[in-house]
């Protein structure tokens, strides 16, 4: 989707504030020398920037705005480096309060209803950002934060909750939880909004059906003001996002090149009207692509397919390159076995393996479903994986996020 000329006198003025400022990043497209962008052609040779060169700024290298204009930082994780210092503008906030108020409304959400949030509050960008949203469009919220699962389902039976906004992994630990105790009936919820991780269908599948409940897929993250950035529709057809907040591109991410609506590569996004911490051209290594056309639901905002992984989810096994979502994919085609799995890789003898565990109920062939399943990989991706099947509930739940893929290699 090629940029607008209002986006790009938008693109200008985030230039120009990072240059002024002298901010980390804007002494680099100082240094460029750039000052601003005449056409789209000039904007896609704009520099990109990455999550290390928002590192190098750490803390406050990224800080665009005068400071006594600063009201709050948000921080991504630092768990493989210096972490991600965000600094956020009043406007900022309100910005991406009116973005998540869209969400909700998008999702037929109103302040009538009570929403439950689950993920958590802090330096992270989850739980306010969904509670700002809800705020703004004056829902009654019941700001849970992560784990304690007791109180979580006490509060979702006493205060009638009937939006979960939650990870899909403990939407799923919740549902099990709820089916476990035999309290469907007594629960209120209508609807939940699940983000910050990549869940395929058949997870999704099991939550909507053991909970009663349609789901929506949220969008966004910290580097660009948090989750609210984009979200799914009744139509279930990708993530309408907010093109008069954030420009989206989509390019080749091994040659940089942008590619033309409907295909996949990596997202890069551009924000329009950030005043604390403006980013040009900023790769976020989730792989998607621009749904082309209108969407049915009669939205006329753009649309982002879901995310389908991440460029650097690449797993290389005995010279064969394997991403986790085509491990998901095919494990799509067994119905025996439930949404969860999860992959370990070892070197054991000279040679890389993965192993693949999945979950089943006890009423088939353990050993002739693994069989099935490592046949099916070997002639799809090209190589045999060792399978290993157990009882249903047997692989780890989180109150967060579920680590898929593990790999012992290194460790």
């Amino acid at each position: 989707m090629q940029i607008t000329a209002t986006q790009l006198e938008q693109v200008n003025k985030q230039i120009q504030a990072l240059v002024s400022a002298e901010s980390f990043y804007g002494k680099k497209l100082e240094d460029a020398g750039i000052s601003g962008v005449a056409s789209p052609e000039d904007f896609t040779k704009l520099p990109f920037s990455e999550k290390n060169d928002l590192r190098e700024a750490y803390p406050l290298g990224l800080m665009t705005a005068p400071e006594e204009e600063i009201v709050r930082i948000h921080s991504s994780s630092g768990t493989t480096g210096l972490p991600v210092i965000i600094p956020y503008t009043a406007k900022d906030v309100e910005d991406w309060a009116v973005m998540f108020k869209r969400c909700y409304e998008m999702a037929g959400i109103t302040n009538l209803d009570r929403i439950q949030i689950t993920p958590g509050y802090g330096l992270w960008t989850a739980g306010i950002g969904f509670q700002n949203g809800a705020e703004k469009l004056g829902a009654m919220v019941i700001p849970m934060g992560p784990g304690n699962t007791d109180k979580q389902l006490q509060m979702m039976l006493d205060m009638k909750s009937t939006v979960l906004c939650s990870t899909s992994s403990y939407a799923l630990l919740l549902a099990e939880e709820i089916k476990k105790r035999g309290i469907q009936d007594q629960i209120h919820l209508k609807k939940g909004v699940i983000g910050s991780e990549r869940w395929g269908e058949k997870m999704r599948k099991r939550i909507s059906e053991e909970l009663g409940i349609e789901l929506y897929d949220i969008y966004g993250l910290t580097e660009i003001y948090g989750p609210g950035i984009g979200i799914s529709c009744k139509e279930d057809n990708g993530m309408h996002y907010w093109g008069d907040y954030i420009y989206i591109e989509i390019i080749d991410p091994v040659t940089l090149e942008p590619l033309p609506d409907g295909e996949l590569g990596e997202v890069v996004i551009t924000t329009l009207v950030k005043e604390g911490a403006p980013l040009i051209r900023y790769r976020t290594h989730d792989l998607s692509r621009i749904l082309p056309g209108e969407c049915a639901c009669g939205s006329k905002y753009p649309r982002l397919d879901v995310i389908m992984g991440r460029t650097d989810d690449m797993m290389k096994i005995k010279g064969v390159n394997v991403f986790p979502s085509q491990i998901e994919e095919i494990l799509k085609d067994f119905p025996e076995v439930s949404s969860e799995y999860q992959i370990r890789i070892s070197h054991l003898d000279g040679k890389d393996t993965m192993r693949i565990y999945v979950e089943t109920n006890g009423s088939v062939d353990f050993l002739d479903l693994a069989k099935r399943i490592a046949v099916t990989v070997k002639s799809r991706i090209g190589f045999t994986p060792l399978v290993k099947v157990v009882e249903l509930g047997l692989l780890p739940r989180s109150e967060k996020k579920s680590k898929r893929v593990i790999d012992e290699r290194y460790e």
